[in-house]
């Protein structure tokens, strides 16, 4: 099994993550990963900059992690772009593969945002779309 040091020895550019805020809906996300029904994620932009995650750029891999911290996967960014909340769209929602529609994506959404900043109908979004690389449980794709 590769570690989390060699991995980010071989790919110095490469920031560490989690999907979810629990153990059970990260393993959710990254199995939508592996099956390839999610290849979008978003997240408020206020999370990223000089005091936040770095800003997702086209090309680099980015290491996804169980909840225990072991890598989990390797994604690589496709697309990046920033959208107002009123701006998104159900072909966005859907490529995040976890919801039924845009109006189920703004009911979970809302109240995350509201609760980690705050939320308004013109917040800014960021907008990632990725591809999965590598599985470091062997499946890779």
């Amino acid at each position: 099994m590769t570690s989390l040091q060699e991995i980010v020895d071989a790919n110095p550019e490469a920031e560490t993550f989690r999907f979810g805020d629990d153990a059970a809906r990260c393993d959710a996300i990254l199995a939508l990963v592996r099956s390839g029904r999610k290849t979008a994620t978003c997240e408020a932009a206020r999370h990223y900059g000089p005091r936040g995650d770095a800003w997702p750029e086209v090309g680099r891999r980015d290491v996804a992690l169980d909840w225990d911290g072991t890598p989990a996967l390797m994604v690589e960014t496709v697309a990046v772009e920033t959208r107002r909340w009123s701006e998104m769209d159900e072909a966005f929602v859907a490529a995040q593969g976890e919801f039924r529609d845009l109006a189920h994506w703004q009911k979970v959404y809302r109240p995350y945002f509201a609760a980690t900043g705050g939320w308004s109908d013109d917040m800014k979004i960021m907008c990632e779309t990725f591809r999965m690389v590598e599985d470091y449980a062997g499946k890779a794709p």
